[in-house]
C-alpha cells in the first residue's frame, strides 16, 4: 500500500504521537517524537528551522513516520517516503496541532525568533496493522 486512504486518515486524525526517523549525514538514524497532522494533501508534521529533523531532511529527504495507538499497540501505521519542507502555513499548523494534542488554541511554547516548518511526507510505502485492512 502506498496511499493514505480513509482508514489511515481516520486513524491519524487521533491525537496519537508519532515517531519520525530521519538520517544523519553519517547515515545513522535519528528518531524523535512528533505531533502528526493529516489533511486532504496527506500526512505532515511541524518542526523549526535549525532543529535536527529539519537539518537532516535538507541533506537527505528520506523519512519514516510510525504512529501507534497508545491503547492498542497492535494498531499502527508506518509511512516511509520523501519529505517536502515549507514555511507556508507552518505557523497556523502548529496552532492546529496544539489544539489537537493539548486542547489549546495556540502553541504555548512559541518562540518569536523561531521559523516554523511543515514537513509533508510524500509516501512511497504505507504499512498498516490492526485497522481492518
Amino acid at each position: 500500500m502506498s496511499a493514505i486512504d480513509g482508514t489511515v486518515k481516520e486513524f491519524l486524525a487521533n491525537p496519537f504521537a508519532g515517531v519520525v526517523t530521519t538520517l544523519r549525514n553519517d547515515g545513522l538514524p535519528h528518531s524523535t517524537v512528533v505531533w502528526v497532522d493529516v489533511d486532504d494533501q496527506g500526512v505532515s508534521f511541524n518542526t523549526a528551522v535549525g532543529r535536527a529533523k529539519e537539518r537532516h531532511l535538507r541533506e537527505n529527504p528520506n523519512v519514516a513516520l510510525t504512529v501507534v495507538d497508545p491503547q492498542d499497540h497492535y494498531r499502527w501505521v508506518s509511512i516511509s517516503g520523501t519529505a517536502d519542507l515549507t514555511t507556508d502555513g507552518a505557523d497556523p499548523q502548529i496552532d492546529k496541532l496544539a489544539k489537537k494534542y493539548l486542547g489549546k488554541d495556540e502553541y504555548p511554547w512559541r518562540d518569536p525568533a523561531e521559523q516554523r516548518i511543515t514537513v509533508r511526507i510524500e509516501p512511497e510505502r504505507v504499512e498498516v496493522y490492526g485497522l481492518g485492512e
